[in-house]
């Protein structure tokens, strides 16, 4: 008998038949090229590749089918529902006009986001990887004029729970990826939970909720490999948001310092959508919500990412539960921005509906109305950080939802969430998650039901209960929808024209960033598009680029080797906002983290003066020496936190070495890899503190010497003289000078832009 060939294997050869024989390298996200143009002529899915199969077909009873593997897997060239149905259109969402609210009518919305909601359990589906911590936030007052909420009258101080995390990775995944971070807050108000749910990027890669699923899907790892875990530098998101073109603002953001904190103290949040307020009289206020941190926003260099991404993927968890053990309680001021709320629900000529845009602080400035203080750490992390659950939906009076496109489908997809998640409609239950306002909802039963309802009328109008619960009025505390006016007009799946302007606003970001911070876009996109395998998307995503601007866009290409286009889009130069670089000013100190260096041969006393001067300044002093223990005579020891194994340039905001440290005993090769420098061996100091000294120089941070510390400093490579270094005689002057330097962040003037 014949060998019958395997119809999936015979497919998958003729379509490498078909690819260039000489490419072979791995790594190809497809089994053939796709083209530089979205495709147009219906065809249906392609093959596996040819290193690729499936499971081999059985029942569950253990029985073998022989169904080819094709069979279980779909077909067909149309887009079509769960059930079979052809869709024309998976974009837009069905509302009530092309501004009017989404309708709950819409099938194919429920279907494609209730299923994308359901495609991960039990982790979160996005933001799995989180740390949170709980504080207070304690009211000014100026937010009475625009808003009912008692939470927000002077002086109310309201208990907070805020979860920040990234976007795209999995729960094991490492913090300092480059990624959108969540910013997520509850207020347990005495009016019931109100949920801000926001990021740390003002803008989002979407106009519409319904295509949600297809920008995570396409940032997540390729499903073939389940690679790359938790980073956007592949070929999947990049053919999405090159062909989408509406997510270009978000994803320059991205690309820029943003996408890579320093930490979570030092991020902005936003509210992202717009929001309306209501009054004591029933006036409304279109606002943007703000998170401005007071120690700045600041950012790891790229390098300095990658390194904490291997030896410490927990830096930014760490950072946060040790800022708050140590005392230094990282603190932002709650704003909004302020719109009238006109029919045309624009300001400026900017959409306040589009979730892919900003209003520059310039036209709106954001007004303080609150200050968020994190005072403690979680006491367990699933009980309080995994099982927190956000909700866009948990309003209080005073606060009201628009129709933003994007914000409408939220309404439904978080609640829905949660049901799979943890296990049911009863989440709020959770203690974590439980109002600190009276509940009589009616609501019985469910999984996980843990109130112990009395009574025998759960329903109303009743008597039998004596009528409770009675409907409050708008006078005794109801939330109250506001009364917002909808066109009378078709229902169709269409967004507004004022949406199709995908590339001002993009300009508006490059045209404000610093020739830095631009050089940090530019290393960002050559390495996220050098990381595609495509050519043709890396051609796409030039297109895009020259859009924004035409010297971005030659820089990048020059970095792939690709020749750069000319704009298909020409925009109107805005005027830059200051208020969108991170660099020009200074910040307090708090939590900032120093390293000195030192061994038993160090200026102890000098090290002891300069340990307390960092405490007494509100940082944090890690000493640094050739083992653990301490240094120095027992009755008066230092304190050793960190060695010459442990440390790594990345934890620290600035160092100071007192002295220059000989070889410790492990410093050789085969007991730590980091050795490898003969001539520093030779010259008698640990190659170790050599590497942290280079990196830190590299990555621009201040350095402080004293009493022969210079000697490392010749044997690093780094001169004396060079911006951000301080040569003292005594640990105090050092410090000092390194304290000056540190409150600007980074010593910038190491880094040279040459564009």
């Amino acid at each position: 008998m014949s060998e019958k060939k395997n119809p999936v294997k015979a497919a998958a050869e003729k379509v490498q038949e078909a690819v260039d024989p000489g490419n072979e390298i791995p790594g190809a996200p497809g089994p053939v090229p796709p083209s530089v143009d979205e495709p147009a002529e219906p065809a249906g899915p392609l093959p596996p590749k040819s290193d690729q199969r499936g499971p081999d077909t059985y029942s569950p009873t253990g029985q073998e089918t022989g169904t080819p593997q094709k069979k279980v897997a779909q077909d067909g060239a149309c887009l079509t529902t769960a059930q079979g149905a052809r869709l024309h259109d998976t974009d837009h969402s069905l509302k009530a006009g092309a501004r009017g609210p989404v309708l709950l009518q819409d099938h194919h919305l429920r279907e494609k986001v209730t299923h994308f909601d359901h495609e991960r359990i039990p982790e979160r589906v996005v933001h799995a990887r989180g740390a949170a911590a709980h504080g207070v936030l304690k009211a000014y007052g100026t937010a009475s004029t625009v808003s009912k909420a008692a939470f927000l009258a002077k002086d109310v101080e309201t208990p907070v729970f805020v979860r920040f995390s990234t976007v795209l990775g999995s729960r094991g995944s490492a913090d300092t990826v480059r990624d959108t971070r969540g910013f997520a807050t509850k207020f347990y108000t005495e009016e019931g939970v109100f949920d801000l749910v926001g990021n740390n990027i003002p803008v989002f890669f979407i106009q519409d909720a319904i295509k949600f699923p297809d920008v995570i899907h396409a940032g997540k790892p390729h499903p073939d490999r389940e690679i790359p875990q938790a980073q956007s530098a592949h070929d999947t998101f990049w053919d999405f948001v090159t062909l989408h073109t509406e997510a270009t603002h978000h994803t320059l953001w991205n690309m820029s310092d943003r996408g890579i904190p320093r930490s979570y103290r030092m991020m902005e949040g936003f509210g992202v959508h717009t929001f309306r307020l209501v009054n004591a009289q029933g006036e409304t206020t279109l606002v943007k919500f703000h998170w401005k941190p007071k120690l700045g926003v600041h950012s790891l260099v790229w390098e300095e990412a990658q390194i904490a991404a291997g030896v410490d993927p927990d830096f930014h968890r760490r950072d946060l539960a040790d800022a708050i053990e140590a005392g230094a309680f990282p603190q932002w001021e709650l704003g909004i921005q302020t719109f009238p709320d006109t029919p045309e629900q624009n300001f400026a000529g900017i959409d306040l509906l589009d979730p892919t845009k900003i209003v520059p602080e310039e036209m709106a400035p954001v007004q303080p109305i609150g200050l968020l203080t994190l005072d403690a750490n979680p006491s367990n992390y699933f009980a309080e950080t995994e099982q927190v659950a956000f909700h866009v939906g948990h309003l209080v009076p005073g606060i009201d939802v628009t129709n933003d496109p994007l914000l409408q489908g939220r309404l439904f997809s978080y609640l829905d969430t949660q049901l799979t998640r943890l296990g049911g409609p009863n989440f709020g239950q959770l203690p974590i998650n439980r109002t600190h306002a009276p509940v009589n909802d009616m609501l019985r039963d469910g999984m996980h039901q843990t109130a112990v309802h009395s009574g025998v009328a759960p329903y109303r109008p009743n008597s039998l209960g004596g009528g409770c619960p009675f409907l409050a009025g708008e006078d005794t505390g109801a939330f109250v929808e506001v009364p917002a006016e909808v066109a009378a007009s078709v229902k169709e799946r269409k967004a507004p024209a004022s949406f199709d302007d995908h590339y001002s606003q993009p300009r508006l970001f490059w045209l404000s960033m610093t020739p830095t911070e631009r050089e940090h876009i530019i290393a960002a996109y050559t390495f996220e598009l050098g990381k595609c395998y495509e050519q043709a998307i890396k051609e796409r995503a030039l297109t895009v680029l020259a859009n924004i601007d035409s010297e971005l866009c030659a820089q990048v290409a020059a970095g792939l080797g690709l020749p750069a286009p000319t704009a298909g889009t020409r925009v109107t130069d805005p005027a830059p906002s200051a208020a969108l670089s991170q660099l020009g000013q200074t910040w307090p100190l708090d939590g900032r983290i120093v390293g000195i260096v030192a061994d038993a041969n160090a200026d102890l006393d000098g090290v002891r003066s300069v340990r307390q001067a960092v405490l007494d300044a509100g940082m944090v002093p890690l000493v640094i020496a050739p083992a653990g223990g301490t240094l120095g005579p027992d009755d008066d020891p230092v304190t050793v936190q960190r060695t010459f194994t442990t440390a790594r340039s990345i934890e620290f905001d600035a160092l100071l070495l007192a002295g220059a440290p000989a070889p410790g005993a492990d410093g050789y090769g085969a007991r730590d890899a980091k050795v490898d420098d003969a001539a520093a061996v030779a010259a008698g100091i640990d190659p170790r503190v050599l590497l942290l000294v280079a990196e830190a120089f590299r990555h621009g941070k201040a350095i402080g010497v004293w009493t022969g510390g210079d000697g490392v400093l010749a044997a690093a490579g780094v001169p004396v003289e060079a911006p951000g270094v301080v040569a003292a005689d005594t640990g105090s002057a050092a410090l000092g000078g390194v304290t000056e330097l540190l409150g600007a962040h980074r010593v910038w003037e190491r880094f040279t832009p040459q564009i």
